[in-house]
Formats: structure tokens, C-alpha cells, sequence
């Protein structure tokens, strides 16, 4: 794993790519200490049966430290427009054996914004392949607007869930919101890129964009992931 430069400039073809294919891929975002630091962190603060929130980039220094990362930041601002608001973040640890994924879907169709500015960035915070349960996403679908949907089909592969979440504007009001799993329809397999995103490595992609990701099938290697919209 290559230590990060100081900065990120994006090239053309990079800025290109990006609006094209709905997604860019930036190696070397986070350096090996600053993963496995936030990695130790959770391992030492959080129970498998605790519930984590949305907002913790908000109240724990640890999550802030990734979201507001400059080199996340540089990206953003190069990709997106020069005031980034974060929204949510979350932590995932999917473990070996079966772990399930989430299933396909746009981001769009959960955080509702106009003009439709909402991107999001994640994190590979271990290597991460098809194996065990990597990024998947279909390019170009940024392109194609929002799409059908259904709930949770293949539970072997997706997690199906519905949850209640603490939701807030930039105004400062706050909600409750009950979000539930969503599973894209009529997608085929030849559609789908399965991503290897190497540890430290991101992926920054439109929330148009379809993705998700499928069970980890490996038999040790933890598929660790941490996101930002």
C-alpha cells in the first residue's frame, strides 16, 4: 500500500470517466495507518449487537476524521462543486462465511435532494473483491434516471431490513425517518461490474448510480468498508 501524496488533481480522463460511467475509482486516498487506526477504534468501541446511527461523523472525532478527509474533500470539490455538505456515514464489517450485502439500488432513492447534487464516496478499509462481497455497480446508470424497484429478494446475498433513522436538514430541523431495503428490478448479471478496490483505495459515484454488493464467500477475509453521502 503506497503512501498518499499530500493532494489529489484529477485528470480529464479521470473527470471524464466520472461522468460518463457514474463512477471514478482513486487509489491511495487514506494511508495504512489512518485504516487501520479507525478499523482498531471500532473493533475496541462496538459490540456486534449495537446500533449505529447515521450521523456519528457528527459526535465521534474518529468518523469525523474520514469524512472530512482533504483528500476525500479534493475529490469531492473537483468532481461535485466547491461546497461539500455530508449528510450520513456509515461503518461496514462484513464477515466471512455468508455475511450478506446490500442490495442493489441508487442512493437517490433514499436521499431525496434538488438539484440532484448527492454523491457518494467509499472507502475500502480492507482489499475488497467479488469474493468477499466487494462493491458492485452498473455503468452508466447515472444516466438512466431512477429505476424500478422491489424489496429484498435473494436474502442469502442481500440483507432485507427496515429501519427508523434521525435525519436532519441543514436548517437544523430533525425527523424520523423509517427507510426500508431497496432491490432493483430488472437488472441482468451482465450489467453488474464487480469492483477490486484495494485497501486505503475509494470509490466516488452519483447518486443515480446503481450498486451494492453480494455475500462475502470467502472463508477468512473480512470485507471492511466505510461510506460517506
Amino acid at each position: 500500500m503506497k503512501q498518499p501524496s499530500k493532494n489529489i488533481i484529477l485528470s480529464d480522463d479521470q473527470m471524464k470517466s466520472y461522468e460518463n460511467d457514474g463512477f471514478l475509482i482513486v487509489e491511495n486516498i487514506l494511508s495504512e495507518s489512518e485504516v487501520d487506526t479507525f478499523v482498531d477504534y471500532e473493533a475496541r468501541e462496538v459490540t456486534p449487537l449495537e446500533p449505529r446511527g447515521l450521523q456519528n461523523h457528527i459526535q465521534d472525532p474518529h468518523w469525523a476524521n474520514i469524512t472530512n478527509h482533504p483528500r476525500i474533500i479534493d475529490v469531492i470539490k473537483q468532481l461535485n462543486g466547491p461546497a461539500p455538505h455530508i449528510v450520513q456515514s456509515m461503518y461496514m464489517d462484513k464477515a466471512p462465511k455468508g455475511g450478506t450485502g446490500v442490495a442493489l439500488h441508487q442512493d437517490s432513492h433514499y436521499i431525496r435532494n434538488e438539484p440532484n447534487t448527492l454523491m457518494a464516496c467509499w472507502i475500502a478499509l480492507s482489499h475488497t473483491c467479488a469474493e468477499n462481497g466487494g462493491l458492485c455497480v452498473v455503468k452508466g446508470s447515472n444516466k438512466g434516471g431512477l429505476r424500478s424497484f422491489d424489496r429484498v429478494r435473494d436474502t442469502t446475498e442481500h440483507t432485507s431490513w427496515e429501519k427508523v433513522y434521525k435525519m436532519s436538514d441543514r436548517e437544523g430541523n430533525a425527523w424520523d425517518e423509517t427507510m426500508h431495503s431497496f432491490d432493483i428490478t430488472g437488472l441482468h448479471d451482465h450489467e453488474i461490474s464487480q469492483l477490486e478496490v484495494s485497501k486505503g483505495s475509494a470509490v466516488f459515484f452519483t447518486g443515480m448510480t446503481i450498486h451494492g454488493s453480494f455475500a462475502n464467500k470467502s472463508e477468512k477475509s473480512p470485507r471492511r468498508a466505510f461510506a460517506t453521502h
